[in-house]
């Protein structure tokens, strides 16, 4: 007889984040490969237009409203994709936004909202869903971190100490829940174009990439799209119980660049 059973056939997943970025399109792809989607996010409207994309090709899916810092708002959130999918079988929290501003500038409370959504936030949902996946004996609970967790930066101090806290609560969480057949993983991205600071002052946003470029932190301009993370989040869930990936960094890959050819030195 096999340690583990096997994954059920349904897979419920919920999103937390759903409206865009990483989220909508980790709804979109797991939606394709299968599994049922509940996305939620304050944004209700924007997760409906990725439901209907997804049910017009075939998958299934609900949109949910979801505030992260509002208890009731996550209770309420999980009764209803419950109610529509199924009990939960995956859980994504990647719910956030960024407010970029320099550790002395900011203030307590603009502070203190970005840990609110990045990480109280996320131990609420965690403390919602995983206690019946352990009573289930399987699940799957993916923490979308930042690369800024282990490399801070100018301007993002509010931002990078959540995250970094998220990681410290995830690595913590694993080891609580070992042996009862729920994995708990980070999935690391580096930078990637989501509508994440897309509200943010250019002026602030060039101030804060100048501020980066001494300290190493704007070698290349490429970004990775939310669906390069998709694929990262996909490939955690779907693993085969048994095995469980529990730290997972994608980074954007630089752009080719022409080197010089060894015999000439002339560029190739």
């Amino acid at each position: 007889m096999p340690r583990f059973g096997p994954h059920p056939e349904r897979r419920p997943v919920l999103i937390a984040g759903g409206s865009s970025g990483i989220g909508a399109a980790t709804g979109v792809m797991l939606a394709a490969a299968g599994y049922p989607v509940a996305l939620g996010a304050r944004r209700l409207e924007k997760c409906q237009e990725f439901v209907d994309q997804i049910t017009d090709a075939g998958g299934e899916a609900v949109a949910v409203s979801l505030d992260v810092t509002d208890p009731a708002s996550i209770d309420d959130c999980v009764h209803k994709a419950e109610a529509a999918l199924g009990a939960v079988e995956v859980v994504v929290s990647g719910a956030g936004d960024m407010a970029p501003g320099r550790t002395f500038e900011a203030t307590t409370d603009e502070f203190a909202a970005q840990v609110a959504i990045h990480l109280t936030g996320a131990q609420r949902l965690f403390r919602r869903v995983v206690p019946e996946m352990m009573d289930r004996r399987r699940g799957d609970f993916v923490f979308i971190s930042s690369d800024v967790a282990v490399d801070p930066r100018p301007h993002m101090g509010a931002y990078a100490a959540a995250k970094a806290g998220l990681e410290a609560f995830a690595l913590t969480a694993q080891m609580e829940v070992e042996g009862s057949g729920v994995r708990v993983s980070l999935v690391r991205p580096g930078q990637t174009l989501t509508g994440m600071g897309m509200n943010v002052d250019p002026e602030v946003t060039t101030a804060m990439l100048n501020d980066w470029m001494p300290f190493g932190f704007a070698r290349h301009g490429n970004f990775m799209r939310p669906e390069h993370l998709a694929q990262a989040i996909t490939a955690v869930v779907g693993m085969p119980r048994g095995a469980h990936m529990r730290l997972v960094e994608v980074e954007a890959e630089a752009a080719l660049t022409r080197v010089p050819d060894p015999e000439s030195g002339d560029p190739r």
